[in-house]
């Protein structure tokens, strides 16, 4: 629950500081250039800052700075216990910033004030909190070898890992590559969005406080074009994470060819399909498919933006859902009282309203939404959107194939079990989902049948930071949380030894 007024939070966003820096060695430090950029307000349209924008050079510094710091093995070589312990402190701080947190990320990202709060702060605070509590319960092995050797079997640090983050949940998805990398002793590139940096940087900030050495953690706001390429392809880089869109996890699987093979790890883009059985609790049921379409207006990668309703309810269900759309106005981001923010910019507004003239286009009837609001009709400037309910969606249909990552769902017929596997699964993504029947063996023959990472039954967006994150196909490859994300930052080293 929020804890002040739209008024209060208003009058403390006045008063946040913006760390208008990049972060290199333990300091804040411009781009080397001097080149900024502006960093915009998505729900106002207003400048917050002007930031470093990081290029080549920035980028070399960086891989420098990180390669001696592990080397000297100030952090590399430090014992899992007291990693733990900085790791642990870091979260407190988190923990004791929060508010400050979750404005930046509101007035960056535009996100209601009270997701920032309620879900992504606590969400990077748990996130680190566990991973660094597990540093020291990761044991070795012995392999079973002959009586007269001894197989040892050990996890070591990648080295210099580039993190690259998205702008729809910055907070959220840099504590997840944070954390394990950090944990098993790697140093850290951390590359945000430029569009929405700023709690990347204030929790470079914190981790210094917390007393993680200088130059182990790194943050360099910049473009992809200037600044993700050419750490991707650099050769003194040995992994790398990203979160995003699949056309750029393809180039980034390209670079590590193209360079040094360097271990990649991509969590991408999602058509995920939300399936309703006629015997499901149907009132649940289409509040959640509200949920899972619209939250975060959409900006979501697991969104379930294919809404499959079975045949004898698809109608009495579209209305349901429509009327649960309503909830999902978009209002100022700083009001408490608001689900729905702003879309991040005027470039993903464009892509959204050509997805639904597009689905219009096609012969998709539009149930509910389907505009875009500048400005929320004057009140605020920023970039806004209708929840938007396409019915009569054939899955062949672009909007139900391509991603939209907007707030943009679309209503998909099926008859019976076996066809909603197929329709599910006629993707190239397979990222999540969510099945609702009452029939425990119908949830559990298309849970188990569609082709995804992760999949619901009777929820949508379940799961915790216990267990892994990431998708099949063209969603990606490697799993962000739990213990097997620290497996993704090591290497495995044998040490054989007879006698």
């Amino acid at each position: 629950m929020s804890l002040y007024t739209l008024a209060e939070w208003t009058a403390k966003a006045a008063q946040v500081r913006i760390p208008a820096h990049a972060w290199l060695d333990g300091k804040p430090v411009q781009a080397l250039s001097g080149a900024t950029v502006p960093l915009m307000n998505p729900a106002t349209g207003q400048v917050l800052a002007q930031m470093p924008d990081c290029k080549q050079e920035d980028g070399d510094a960086a891989v420098k700075v990180a390669r001696r710091v592990f080397e000297s093995g100030v952090w590399s070589r430090m014992a899992p216990r007291e990693r733990k312990l900085i790791l642990t402190r870091w979260a407190a701080l988190i923990e004791e910033h929060r508010e400050e947190l979750a404005l930046l990320e509101c007035l960056d990202v535009g996100k209601p004030i009270s997701d920032t709060y309620d879900i992504d702060v606590p969400s990077a605070i748990n996130t680190i909190r566990w991973t660094g509590e597990a540093i020291d319960k990761v044991y070795g092995e012995i392999a079973p070898t002959a009586y007269n050797t001894l197989a040892l079997i050990q996890r070591l640090p990648l080295g210099v890992v580039a993190a690259i983050v998205p702008w729809n949940f910055p907070l959220s998805t840099t504590a997840w590559k944070l954390a394990p990398s950090l944990a098993a002793g790697n140093s850290v590139i951390l590359k945000p969005d430029p569009k929405t940096p700023l709690t990347a940087l204030r929790l470079a900030e914190l981790a210094t406080e917390a007393g993680l050495p200088d130059g182990v953690l790194n943050v360099l706001p910049g473009d992809g074009v200037n600044l993700g390429k050419h750490l991707s392809l650099h050769p003194d880089i040995d992994g790398q994470t990203f979160t995003g869109s699949t056309g750029v996890g393809k180039l980034l699987m390209q670079y590590a060819g193209q360079s040094n093979l360097k271990r990649t790890f991509l969590e991408l883009g999602g058509k995920s399909a939300n399936i309703v059985f006629a015997d499901a609790d149907l009132d649940t049921a289409a509040e959640w498919a509200a949920v899972a379409g619209f939250y975060n207006c959409g900006q979501t990668c697991t969104a379930g933006t294919r809404l499959l309703i079975q045949d004898s309810i698809y109608d009495a269900f579209i209305e349901k859902v429509a009327a649960h759309s309503k909830v999902w106005t978009p209002g100022n981001p700083l009001d408490p009282a608001t689900r729905m923010g702003a879309i991040i910019d005027q470039n993903q507004i464009n892509t959204i309203q050509k997805y639904v003239q597009i689905g219009q286009d096609t012969g998709a009837r539009l149930v509910t939404g389907g505009k875009a609001i500048n400005g929320l009709g004057g009140a605020l400037g920023g970039t806004y959107h209708e929840a938007t309910l396409f019915a009569d969606v054939d899955n062949k249909m672009t909007i139900a194939q391509e991603e939209i990552f907007g707030p943009v769902v679309s209503a998909i017929r099926f008859k019976d079990a076996d066809d909603a596997v197929k329709i599910a699964n006629d993707s190239r993504y397979g990222l999540a989902g969510g099945v609702w029947s009452r029939d425990i063996s119908t949830a559990l023959k298309v849970a188990q049948g569609v082709r995804t990472g992760t999949m619901g039954v009777n929820n949508y967006f379940g799961g915790d930071i216990t267990v892994p994150f990431g998708g099949f196909g063209e969603s990606g490859n490697g799993r962000d949380k739990s213990m097997h994300a620290l497996n993704d930052y090591s290497e495995l080293k044998t040490t054989w030894i007879e006698f």
